[in-house]
């Protein structure tokens, strides 16, 4: 399913979108018509939009157009994408007219297999803004999966660790969850569970690992996802804290569409 502005997108409406990739997303996994951390996502979608395009974004037609592709029962992740079709390349600081372009795709069962990852120098452009810019970040997905990886983990030059390409990084270090103090896209899945779980922010580096208890990756889509590896840094596929994290993630209570 994919319309732009309530309408069946055509071909050419999406050429500008294909050829600048300039614009912001949000991805929400909508159950049975509810969606966990809703106002995050439309408050990620406001802040973006008026960074990107200065423009004011009307929320409650994004979420009537996000609500027609969304079943009334089931699971499916939609993802809301913000553009101006009319942007001209070479002159960017025009685009100021922001559409609406909403997608679905199937959502996964949940819990997800542990993930192998594999640390890649990287720090995202604007990494608080969500951007469909993903050139970078699936090259460094592709070269770590060309490593026998499953995906990529940033760091910076000093080790210092961010995120993922498409999902934020948590620890637990024996007694408290751990969030990464650095650039980082804020995640909704990480927001919601910072609000329901007790743990500390703060520099997490490469060389902190083989003292942390365990390790796991979040998006709205994956919920919580156990992290095995990092690197030849092995960690538990399975621990009583992510087992916590996934109960209390799952409890919150979803907003309709």
């Amino acid at each position: 399913m994919a319309e732009l502005n309530g309408e069946p997108v055509e071909l050419a409406q999406l050429q500008t979108l294909a050829l600048t990739n300039y614009g912001h997303f949000t991805s929400m996994r909508v159950d049975d018509g509810r969606v966990r951390g809703l106002s995050l996502h439309m408050n990620r979608l406001r802040r973006d939009c008026r960074m990107l395009f200065d423009a004011d974004l009307d929320l409650e037609r994004v979420r009537e157009l996000a609500r027609r592709a969304a079943p009334a029962t089931g699971s499916t992740v939609i993802r809301v994408t913000i553009f101006d079709p009319h942007l001209d390349l070479g002159h960017p600081s025009t685009a100021n007219d922001p559409h609406v372009l909403v997608t679905s795709r199937p959502a996964g069962a949940l819990p997800l297999p542990p993930l192998r990852v594999q640390s890649e120098w990287y720090v995202r452009e604007v990494p608080s803004v969500k951007s469909v810019g993903l050139f970078a970040s699936l090259y460094q997905r592709r070269q770590a999966q060309l490593g026998g990886f499953d995906d990529a983990l940033f760091v910076d030059q000093d080790g210092v660790i961010s995120e993922g390409g498409t999902w934020n990084i948590g620890f637990f270090d024996g007694s408290r969850v751990i969030w990464p103090d650095a650039n980082c896209l804020a995640g909704v899945t990480m927001e919601l569970l910072k609000g329901t779980h007790d743990h500390n922010t703060r520099s997490v580096r490469l060389a902190d690992l083989p003292n942390m208890g365990a390790a796991f990756a979040t998006n709205a889509a994956i919920g919580v996802r156990a992290i095995k590896a990092v690197d030849s840094i092995e960690l538990p596929e399975s621990h009583a804290i992510i087992d916590t994290l996934r109960k209390e993630y799952m409890e919150i209570g979803g907003d309709l569409l």
